[in-house]
């Protein structure tokens, strides 16, 4: 965790929403199978304290890397270990950043076989923000959500989530503090309740796929068979 996102909303709408202004000069477009290296909208904090939407790539490659080639393995920094990490103890103290989201993506292994994939959204419709670090390799700025233990109905899919920060976080998420290491609490659980873990198709697992299909709901396996059941009689 996390492998796998959405975030559809437009540049502007999400400028509003994080009271920010545009500096993706229209590169970014709707992503309904966001994968590592993909470039995405983040906010973070500009040298004059304002807030500014980015065009960044997902998989951190921190300022003293030689290449951008491990990227890929960056995309995700352990909230446990974050303020030791020599790859991301400087961003999570100066550089911390939102990462906005429609939903993730996480995978069940089934008792018969194969994996369900499911979709955690918001079930009012509202945006999420990951918490992310950020950092800049020459021209390429990159980025990594952060993780951390999964609590109440999302432990069931995975043992790990993104560290999920609600709008009343948010400020002091991005803001000097003395101790950065008091921003790593969990959301409340009550604020958890909120999110719908739904079902979707097997197609999200191609990264070639996109598209509002990928985030339908679809009946699990055991639901087809009761459905199947009651048209016979």
């Amino acid at each position: 965790m996390c492998g796998r996102y959405a975030t559809t909303r437009s540049a502007g709408d999400l400028s509003a929403l994080f009271e920010s202004y545009d500096d993706t000069d229209g590169r970014l477009g709707p992503d309904h199978n966001v994968a590592p290296t993909d470039p995405v909208p983040l906010v973070r904090v500009d040298a004059e304290g304002g807030r500014v939407l980015s065009a960044g790539r997902w998989g951190l490659v921190p300022h003293w890397s030689r290449s951008a080639a491990g990227a890929a393995r960056m995309i995700n920094a352990r909230a446990e270990t974050v303020a030791t990490s020599r790859a991301y103890a400087d961003p999570f103290a100066r550089r911390r950043c939102l990462v906005p989201a429609d939903g993730w993506y996480e995978w069940v292994r089934r008792p018969a076989g194969g994996k369900q994939p499911y979709y955690m959204t918001p079930r009012d419709g509202s945006v999420l923000a990951f918490a992310g670090i950020w950092s800049r390799w020459e021209s390429l700025l990159t980025f990594s959500v952060l993780t951390t233990a999964a609590v109440g109905e999302l432990a069931e899919v995975h043992d790990r989530m993104p560290l999920l920060l609600p709008a009343d976080r948010w400020a002091a998420w991005l803001g000097p503090v003395d101790e950065p290491a008091t921003l790593l609490a969990p959301p409340p659980l009550d604020w958890l309740a909120g999110l719908e873990i739904r079902p979707v198709g097997p197609a999200v697992g191609d990264v070639r796929n996109d598209g509002p299909g990928l985030i339908a709901r679809v009946p699990l396996p055991e639901e087809r068979i009761e459905e199947e059941e009651m048209t016979l009689f």
